[in-house]
């Protein structure tokens, strides 16, 4: 078993190693470095009368606890890790001490060699901070809702910019109807992972593109310091028509189950009132769903124009787009727009 202290020499390695995340389901769940496999040495529940033992009798005492909880589960958790299919394995564990060099022992018993993260989920935690907390280049892409920004930020990506999407790392859309047909989102700490994940494989040295965001992205909330930035860079906003915004929204939601869309708008209800409100949870029950958007979006619109006037007016320029403009066609004159 051998330690490395150089989390991005320990990041490095990942690419060609299985990590194993001994810690338990839980800790993983909040958050853990990409691509781990959880192969915990406790569950939740032994975790936690491990940790009750330490706190009121003593060390040596949760030691020996956690001896003979763990003696009952060796041979599985060998199995697991041999399942792996790799003589090296990257091990870590919260702090880098008991638990992953416990498991490092043990996997090295059935033949694997172990390389332990000294400092842990810890140390990974401080450079993930560090890392979105440093300058970068951003340009932003802005529009009011349903003007296919998420489309054109996959367009500019084919083209060679550098592309991040922080509500596909959100599992969200970023609006009271932004979770439908997603999966569950991440915790705030992990969407602060894979979004560390996906800066760690671009040039910093070159522009990067991101949708222009609320602070919180459904239940995840941007980084502070990372949301700062995004506020103070350069944005570009696309003019698109209410008509082809209409048409977008209807192709995106409009196959969802009326039980669904009508949750959705009574999630702001208190911000767009009892009155209309109303009237579009029935419109949506009559399956008038193009006046439900026309409606939704006189909310959506104002909100959006509060939003960019935050941001400093010399920040901000705008692009018309005609109607019949493809998305590839917007691509291209955002492209000649920033040459």
């Amino acid at each position: 078993m051998s330690t490395i202290d150089d989390i991005q020499q320990f990041l490095k390695l990942i690419q060609t190693l299985p990590v194993i995340d001994v810690r338990s389901p839980g800790e993983y769940s909040q958050g853990h470095i990409e691509g781990a496999v959880n192969i915990p040495l406790f569950t939740n529940e032994e975790r936690a009368i491990v940790g009750t033992t330490y706190t009121k009798i003593g060390r040596n005492e949760a030691v020996m606890q956690g001896l003979e909880i763990a003696g009952r589960k060796l041979h599985s958790l060998c199995e697991l890790a041999m399942a792996l299919k790799s003589e090296q394995l990257l091990v870590y564990c919260w702090r880098g001490g008991m638990r992953s060099q416990s498991m490092a022992w043990l996997f090295e018993k059935v033949g694997l060699r172990c390389i332990v993260l000294d400092g842990g989920y810890k140390t990974f935690r401080r450079a993930v901070l560090d890392e979105l907390a440093k300058p970068r280049k951003f340009f932003v892409l802005s529009g009011y809702t349903g003007s296919g920004k998420t489309e054109v930020l996959a367009e500019l990506k084919k083209f060679g910019q550098q592309v991040v999407d922080l509500e596909c790392l959100a599992n969200h859309k970023g609006s009271a109807f932004g979770a439908l047909g997603q999966p569950s989102q991440p915790s705030t700490e992990h969407f602060e992972n894979l979004l560390f994940a996906e800066l760690q494989k671009t040039d910093k040295a070159q522009p990067l593109w991101i949708e222009d965001e609320s602070e919180s992205i459904g239940k995840v909330k941007i980084t502070p310091a990372f949301y700062a930035q995004m506020k103070r860079a350069e944005t570009l906003q696309i003019l698109v028509s209410q008509p082809v915004r209409v048409r977008r929204l209807l192709r995106e939601y409009g196959n969802f189950p009326s039980t669904l869309l009508e949750e959705s708008i009574k999630k702001i209800e208190k911000r767009l009132g009892f009155d209309k409100c109303k009237q579009a949870l029935d419109l949506c029950k009559e399956g008038k769903l193009a006046q439900v958007t026309k409606l939704l979006l006189d909310y959506y619109d104002k909100a959006y124009r509060f939003q960019i006037s935050t941001r400093a007016s010399e920040t901000v320029t705008s692009l018309e787009v005609p109607d019949g403009t493809s998305i590839t066609e917007i691509a291209e004159k955002i492209i000649k727009f920033i040459s």
